[in-house]
């Protein structure tokens, strides 16, 4: 970038506060002069923790519902295919409201905090579909469907809040709240394996609804967007010195702000779409099935919970450290790292189940988690850095979406592929997917950026 900016106006905002708008040499605007108390009346951090504690509540409907699905069986009358159907059913939902509420959003139709309060009513109406329906296809319409959305419409809006607020360092903020949606599960993981029996199963459920209900309830009431084009005013977006400056070196802003439609374009969107479909495949396969070659190859079910507890947990961290460390290592690179991670992951569990061996078992758990989680934070940082913070909510909800195909595959297609190929078969599957994806990621470039580099060169 150049040093100083090609033009510059000034206006004020409807709170009063003075603000400028300057254009970079690609044309590419930053809103500077209003702080976050200025917009928001306290700290833009606040739009970290609040989003991080909302995504720990919801973390429940995910990545603690495998443990819980053989009291389920049992209360309800299903088979195993139906529990993880139902999980699959959710998967979809989750993924693919996150596109048409990003596109309300963004369109003023919904706010942040409404969508807010319409998920956190949908989650608890799924909680008490899954306690209260024994019919399957009542409880895939409740959990699957309502719940589904609800969690998605939570999960979306939570996500893109935080890259709203932190063009400049999204990185180490997206992976810190997105670590919520998976550690926040581990207190239930274990309620689920040692306080979960077809005696108080409604009991557990329809409390862990209304705890979903109140807890998102109270963080939406201070959730609210930064304008468009808005930058922090103590963060000079042409500067190329300064903490902030080498994050942006490693990950440059995007060349401009990109439609949905001229993301799409590019063919970049496309690419993270595809990357990100194989790779969530493989780690829902891993969250469904894990519990269960754990107790298949013989591992009591002391090391199953674990395992399992372990890989929310790492999925979680993993999440933030990687969040991190994409600031410093640069988002692609990144990427690509932790989906190989995922993959090698797979091939080890396999080993560690051959060779009954419970602490490697637990070691590659270990492993699973950390790469099973730590992509999704690169997708929603690497999508406003390729396509610009204005639209994120609608492009990020296209990459996202990828999960919903995922769901299928990874959940109740992964259970016919086990049924046929074994658990073996089956991981060994999966690990070659994630190697496949890890080469899609590295076909990733940042729209424009080549001849914006040579425009910057020449100038």
């Amino acid at each position: 970038m150049t040093a100083e900016p090609i033009a510059a106006g000034s206006a004020t905002s409807a709170t009063g506060t003075k603000y400028r708008e300057i254009t970079d040499e690609n044309g590419r605007v930053y809103r500077i002069g209003e702080t976050d108390r200025d917009i928001l009346g306290h700290s833009r951090k606040f739009m970290v923790y609040l989003p991080w504690v909302a995504m720990m509540a919801i973390s429940v409907f995910e990545y603690a519902y495998g443990s819980a699905e053989d009291t389920l069986s049992s209360a309800h009358g299903w088979t195993q295919s139906n529990t993880f159907w139902i999980l699959s059913i959710w998967v979809f939902f989750q993924a693919g409201i996150a596109f048409p509420a990003g596109w309300l959003r963004e369109k003023g139709i919904m706010t942040a905090r409404r969508a807010m309060y319409v998920g956190s009513f949908m989650c608890l109406f799924g909680f008490l579909a899954l306690s209260h329906l024994s019919n399957v296809w009542l409880a895939i319409l409740g959990f699957g469907v309502i719940g589904g959305l609800g969690s998605g419409l939570v999960y979306s809006t939570c996500i893109n809040m935080v890259g709203k607020w932190f063009p400049e360092r999204k990185g180490g903020k997206t992976g810190f709240v997105n670590g919520g949606f998976a550690y926040g599960s581990l207190p239930f993981i274990f309620i689920f394996n040692y306080a979960f029996d077809t005696g108080n199963y409604h009991r557990v459920l329809d409390l862990i609804g209304a705890y979903i209900l109140v807890v998102v309830l109270a963080c939406s009431f201070f959730f609210k967007d930064p304008p468009k084009n808005w930058w922090p005013a103590d963060v000079d977006p042409l500067s190329k010195s300064g903490k902030s400056a080498d994050s942006l070196a490693k990950n440059p802003p995007a060349v401009r702000q990109f439609t949905p439609k001229e993301a799409i374009r590019t063919g970049m969107l496309p690419l993270m779409w595809l990357s990100l479909v194989l790779t969530a495949g493989v780690s829902i396969f891993g969250i469904s099935f894990q519990v269960d070659f754990a107790k298949e190859v013989g591992f009591g079910p002391l090391v199953a919970a674990t395992s399992m507890g372990v890989m929310a947990v790492i999925n979680g961290v993993g999440r933030a450290v990687v969040g991190w460390l994409s600031d410093i290592w640069g988002r692609k690179l990144s990427l690509v790292f932790v989906i190989v991670v995922l993959g090698l992951a797979q091939f080890g569990v396999i080993w560690a189940g051959d060779i009954h061996s419970e602490w490697l078992f637990l070691v590659f758990a270990f492993l699973s988690g950390f790469g099973g989680g730590a992509f999704y934070p690169m997708f929603a940082a690497l999508t406003p850095d390729y396509f610009g913070e204005n639209y994120n909510a609608t492009n990020y909800g296209l990459v996202y979406s990828g999960k919903l195909i995922s769901g299928l595959f990874g959940g109740g297609l992964g259970s016919m592929v086990v049924s046929a190929w074994g658990y073996n078969g089956a991981y060994a599957l999966a690990g070659g997917i994630s190697m496949v994806a890890a080469a899609v990621a590295l076909l990733l470039r940042q729209p424009g950026r080549e001849q914006a580099d040579k425009i910057a060169a020449a100038t």
